[in-house]
């Protein structure tokens, strides 16, 4: 485990994170999705994938086991995954789970923030529909832009969300084109070295 990272994308929903990610998996890093508890309870529950029916167990999750719940519940599995290769964590929301995994991990945590304005966020979630009509694991999720606004709203004001993006070791501004957010995780991947 000694020198394996945890690597934590943070962002607003449509900002790009599950692209970071996915070039975090090509240089073996092992994939964590933080939010995959809400979507496996709601599966659970028998209830549809969608907003209105994940925001209530996310919050309801958070009141049992507190605002850092989702690292706490997530921690066993990073160290399953450190046993064999650094981890790129896809999500991280609160305040209090990025102060839980940066006193577990120390300077091996390592914070991205991933940065797209509202409309340039609003414009993808709706388009992401026509993209990914195939996403069995619902990496790339469409919304309307109501339902992101209030996803925003939420996560922002119930969940501690804007802590962890202000508190990133790097910032990517993906307003561009792919190859321009790629020049920029690459050259993160870069500096920070690969899992290898």
């Amino acid at each position: 485990m000694p020198g394996k990272k945890v690597v934590a994308i943070v962002g607003m929903c449509g900002a790009g994170k599950s692209e970071v990610a996915d070039r975090f998996i090509e240089n073996g890093y092992y994939y964590i999705r933080i939010g995959q508890i809400t979507l496996d309870e709601v599966k659970r529950r028998g209830l549809e994938i969608k907003e209105e029916n994940e925001r209530p167990i996310r919050e309801e999750i958070r009141k049992k086991y507190g605002m850092a719940a989702f690292a706490i519940l997530n921690i066993p599995k990073i160290d399953e995954a450190l046993m064999n290769s650094s981890v790129v964590a896809d999500g991280l929301y609160s305040w209090s789970e990025y102060k839980t995994l940066k006193e577990k991990y120390g300077k091996n945590f390592i914070v991205i923030a991933v940065y797209a304005s509202p409309k340039t966020r609003y414009d993808r979630l709706e388009n992401r529909i026509k993209r990914y009509k195939k996403d069995p694991k619902m990496k790339y999720r469409s919304f309307s832009k109501e339902e992101a606004k209030a996803r925003d709203y939420a996560e922002i004001e119930n969940l501690e969300k804007g802590g962890p993006i202000v508190m990133a070791d790097y910032m990517i501004i993906n307003e561009g084109s792919l190859e321009n957010l790629y020049q920029q995780i690459n050259g993160i991947i870069n500096h920070i070295g690969n899992s290898l």
